[in-house]
C-alpha cells in the first residue's frame, strides 16, 4: 500500500523567524525592564528608605563639593576670620542674606536683622542643626552670640525662579513633565519628611501663598529640592493636645487650608485667642497648588495632571481628618511617574517586536 506524502500543518505561524532574533529580542526587552527599574531606582527607593543622605557627615560636621573628609561647623571665631561677605542677595522679616567666600569657595551667610525676631532666628537655627538630611540645606556653621548661620551656597536660587532657570539655554533639556513630576517628589519628599522628623511632626508654616512657599525651597544644580528657610516649623504633638496656629494674624484667601481662616465670619472681629489651632494636613491642602506649579505648560504635563487628579481632590477636602497624609500623596505620585515612564518606553518596544 502506498503511504501518502505527510505534510506538517503551519497555518498558526505565517513566517518563520529565527530563533537567535526571537532569543534577541527578548534580551532587550528584559534590558530595557532592567534599565527601567534601574532609573526609577535612582531616583528613589523603597519604603521605609533611611532619610540621611550615606555621604552624610556625623552631627556638628560638614563636607561638600569635592572633599572627602568631614570638617567640624565653623565656630564665630572662624566664620569672623576666614568667612568673607561679597553682596546682599535678600532679605526678609527676619534676616539678611549674603554671598559671601570661605577658602575660595561660594557659601551663604545670613544674619539676623530685626532683634525682635531672635526667637525665630534661634528657632530656625534649632531645626537646621537638628534636620540635616539629604531634604534640608546644608548646615556649614553658625555663631548664636552674632545671630549668624552659614549655609551652602546653590547657584539656581530659590524655586520662584525655576520657570526663568528652565528657559536658560543650558538647562532647556530639563524642562519636560518627566523631570518637573521629579521636582514635585522631591517637594512632597520634603512635606513628609517633616511630618516624620526626628523631632515629630513639624508643619511648614511660612506658606500663606505661593511666592512665600517658593521662596523657602533651593533648585540645586542637579535638579533636587532642599528646604532652606526653618524659622517658622512648630511642633504638634497629639500624643499631648499640642495643636499649631501659623501666627497671630488673620490668614486669607484660598491657598491657606480652610481650617487656617478665621471660622467666625466677617461680623466677629478677629481675635488670636479665639482662633482655633490645627495641624499638618495644613500642608497637606497647600500640595496642589504647589505642584501645578512644578508641572507648568510644557508637553505632557495635562496627562500628569489627570493622572493626579484623584489624590489632589482628596488633599482638598474640606475635613482635614479626611485628607492623605503626605506619605499616601508621595507613594500616588511615585506610582504615576512608573506608569507614565513605562508607557513612554512602550512605543520603543512595540517597534522592536
Amino acid at each position: 500500500m502506498e503511504k501518502k506524502p505527510h505534510f506538517v500543518r503551519r497555518e498558526f505561524l505565517p513566517r518563520e523567524v529565527p530563533s537567535i532574533s526571537l532569543a534577541l529580542l527578548l534580551a532587550a526587552v528584559l534590558l530595557l525592564n532592567a534599565l527601567l527599574y534601574l532609573y526609577l531606582n535612582k531616583f528613589y527607593n523603597s519604603l521605609g528608605r533611611v532619610e540621611t543622605d550615606p555621604g552624610l557627615c556625623p552631627f556638628g560636621h560638614f563636607k561638600f563639593g569635592a572633599v572627602k573628609n568631614c570638617s567640624p561647623w565653623l565656630s564665630c571665631e572662624a566664620i569672623n576670620r576666614e568667612v568673607r561677605k561679597l553682596k546682599c542677595v535678600g532679605e526678609g522679616a527676619v534676616k539678611k542674606v549674603f554671598l559671601s567666600e570661605w577658602k575660595e569657595k561660594k557659601v551663604v551667610l545670613s544674619q539676623l536683622t530685626n532683634p525682635e525676631l531672635k526667637e525665630d532666628f534661634l528657632h530656625g537655627l534649632k531645626m537646621l542643626k537638628a534636620l540635616q538630611s539629604k531634604y534640608v540645606v546644608r548646615l556649614l556653621g553658625y555663631c548664636e552670640q552674632q545671630f549668624t548661620i552659614l549655609t551652602e551656597y546653590h547657584p539656581l536660587g530659590s524655586l520662584r525662579g525655576l520657570n526663568e532657570t528652565l528657559h536658560i539655554p543650558k538647562y532647556k533639556g530639563m524642562n519636560t513633565w518627566h523631570r518637573r513630576l521629579m521636582l514635585a517628589i522631591d517637594y512632597v519628599s520634603v512635606i513628609r519628611y517633616l511630618h516624620s522628623s526626628p523631632l515629630g511632626t513639624l508643619v511648614m508654616c511660612d506658606s500663606n501663598d505661593l511666592d512665600k512657599v517658593l521662596s523657602q525651597y533651593l533648585l540645586t544644580t542637579d535638579f533636587h529640592v532642599l528646604v532652606n528657610d526653618l524659622d517658622a516649623l512648630p511642633l504638634v504633638n497629639r500624643s499631648a493636645g499640642r495643636l499649631v496656629k501659623c501666627g497671630h494674624r488673620e490668614l486669607r484667601g484660598e491657598f491657606v487650608a480652610p481650617e487656617q481662616r478665621w471660622p467666625y465670619g466677617e461680623d466677629v472681629p478677629f481675635e488670636d485667642d479665639l482662633m482655633p489651632p490645627y495641624d499638618e494636613k495644613t500642608d497637606i491642602w497647600k500640595i496642589p497648588d504647589v505642584s501645578n506649579f512644578f508641572l507648568g505648560h510644557v508637553e505632557g504635563s495635562d496627562i500628569v495632571r489627570l493622572h493626579l487628579f484623584d489624590i489632589h481632590a482628596a488633599c482638598k477636602k474640606k475635613d482635614p481628618a479626611e485628607r492623605p497624609s503626605a506619605q499616601e500623596v508621595l507613594d500616588i505620585y511615585r506610582k504615576v511617574l512608573t506608569l507614565l515612564i513605562r508607557e513612554a518606553a512602550m512605543p520603543s518596544t512595540r517597534e522592536m517586536l
